[in-house]
């Protein structure tokens, strides 16, 4: 049993161990980044939203060069002593003292993380074939899936507690997931450091297609947010489903990755593959936009019907499009340079996630089921671009292994 839900023993299995461990800290800390925020340091909403908007694009700024610099000293480097330090200072946070000070922090933390991120990509691409990445970045994902609901489910019950030396406790949990992880990560192999090479040391700046193929990455990540804000947001003031509807989505979404995502993953390694599977995603979600659509003059329980319905169709539209996009970020990425395409390939979901709160909220409570076949409309076009941008990369031979920018 555990070999099915597990990939095969070797490296692969010790990433999915060490991010079980990674993102258990993430969970609890996403449930309680605010509360902790506003509660114990005493900063505004305000403060606390500006916070994170410095360390998002702190973590933006940097994410291309810290790929680099995996690939210059070695990702497993790289890792190990990002996350030892984003031990101490997640632990940091006990001793802020004031919104400029919080500012410093979250900032520094943002840079040790956008590495770590690098590195961990990195890590994949240098210890797994290539026709076997997508489904090892499918384990992952299956596996944080389920360990971001249990640290979600552990800060629930520091909620119940609400108490200061509870949220301080939360603080020290994520810290030392983070020191784990990265003393875990010693049990990888290494993976070997490229040498410096002719021409500008950052040629995924100049690789158009890598980066147009970014842009449209980060326009169909912006569904991540759909079941997350946007729906929320519709269920409660535009239609008469029942509130706990909003908690069954939710939860119909996080089982359905975890028991398919592996499998929706096989056979989208080769790029032409992966285009095809990111396109074909991306019209699942158009569909589940139009089934949402139909729910703002239903009946609650019709309402209730078509709202699974929707959450169905975007789940299978999300592993498809997701091991798509896995699939174009290892496959259109030279060897020698894995780590800094890697982390410009998570620029494009860092970027959908900034635009995709305002934007999808605009178009759905403002607009309702007309917001509702644009944003479909949307999500199908950009998907169905995806294939040629895919091949324009693979006819420029901006793909090849040994590519020297011009």
């Amino acid at each position: 049993m555990l070999s099915r839900l597990l990939p095969a023993q070797g490296p692969a299995r010790v990433l999915t161990g060490i991010t079980l461990v990674h993102t258990l800290g993430q969970g609890l800390w996403m449930a309680l980044n605010a509360i902790y925020a506003i509660t114990v340091l005493n900063l505004t909403p305000g403060q606390f939203g500006v916070g994170v908007g410095i360390a998002a694009g702190v973590a933006l700024a940097v994410s291309t060069p810290t790929g680099h610099l995996a690939d210059r000293v070695g990702p497993r480097s790289v890792q190990i002593w990002s996350f030892i330090a984003l031990g101490p200072l997640t632990a940091a946070l006990l001793a802020v003292d004031g919104f400029a000070m919080y500012v410093a922090v979250v900032s520094v933390q943002a840079v040790a993380y956008s590495a770590s991120r690098s590195a961990r990509m990195a890590m994949v691409a240098g210890l797994v074939p290539p026709e076997e990445r997508v489904t090892v970045r499918a384990y992952l994902r299956a596996t944080s899936n389920v360990s971001v609901s249990v640290g979600a489910a552990l800060a629930g019950l520091l909620l119940a507690v609400d108490s200061v030396a509870a949220y301080q406790g939360a603080v020290v949990f994520n810290a030392a997931t983070y020191l784990a992880t990265g003393l875990l990560t010693l049990l990888l192999p290494a993976v070997p450091a490229q040498p410096a090479r002719p021409g500008p040391a950052l040629i995924v700046l100049r690789d158009r297609p890598y980066l147009t193929f970014i842009v449209l990455d980060g326009l169909l990540s912006m569904h991540n947010l759909l079941l997350d804000v946007v729906l929320p947001l519709w269920v409660l003031d535009r239609t008469d489903a029942p509130r706990w509807m909003i908690a069954a989505i939710l939860l119909t979404n996080t089982v359905a990755v975890v028991l398919l995502q592996v499998r929706a993953a096989r056979g989208t390694d080769e790029p032409s593959a992966a285009a095809r599977a990111s396109r074909s995603g991306s019209w699942c979600i158009a569909v589940a936009c139009l089934v949402f659509s139909l729910t703002g003059d239903a009946s609650a329980r019709v309402a209730g019907a078509l709202l699974l319905l929707g959450a169905l169709a975007h789940v299978l539209g999300e592993i498809r499009q997701s091991a798509g996009s896995w699939g174009l970020s290892f496959g259109l990425a030279p060897e020698h340079a894995q780590g800094q395409y890697q982390g410009t390939y998570a620029m494009g979901a860092d970027l959908g996630k900034m635009i995709a709160p305002a934007l999808l909220t605009w178009l759905v409570i403002e607009h309702g089921t007309l917001g509702w076949i644009v944003m479909a409309a949307g999500f199908a076009l950009v998907g169905a671009a995806v294939p040629a941008v895919t091949k324009w990369a693979l006819r420029s031979g901006k793909a090849a292994a040994d590519y020297v920018a011009v």
